[in-house]
């Protein structure tokens, strides 16, 4: 059994900092990309940003030069560092893995319950 566990989210004003953190747990051999998402009341689910195994990174555009997703592998753990937050930034942010959970395995995707992020004054 693998989960994804996000923490981290909370109320913040306008300009403000948060970061998130989730960490994979359970019967994991080896975990591949990792990602943010987000959705918003109303909207559809959209890429934040990724992060390979070996450190590579991907930002949505609205979120360049603000956001920062970094992982440690040895904790199996990804975070979102945030920074001048905007009120549009409002939504469940949910953490995203591809991982195999035996050697021969294929990796598949598994997904995180989600942590609200509310940007408001």
């Amino acid at each position: 059994q693998v989960q994804l566990v996000e923490s981290g989210g909370g109320l913040v004003q306008p300009g403000g900092s948060l970061s998130l953190s989730c960490a994979a747990s359970g019967s994991i051999f080896r975990i591949d990309g990792m990602g943010w998402y987000r959705q918003a009341p109303g909207k559809e689910r959209e890429l934040v940003a990724t992060i390979t195994s070996g450190g590579r990174t991907n930002y949505a555009d609205s979120v360049k030069g603000r956001f920062t997703i970094s992982r440690d592998n040895a904790k199996n753990t990804m975070y979102l560092q945030m920074s001048s937050l905007k009120a549009e930034d409002t939504a469940v942010y949910v953490c995203n893995a591809a991982l195999a959970t035996t050697p021969l395995g294929l990796s598949r995707d598994y997904w995180g319950q989600g942590t609200q992020v509310t940007v408001s004054s």
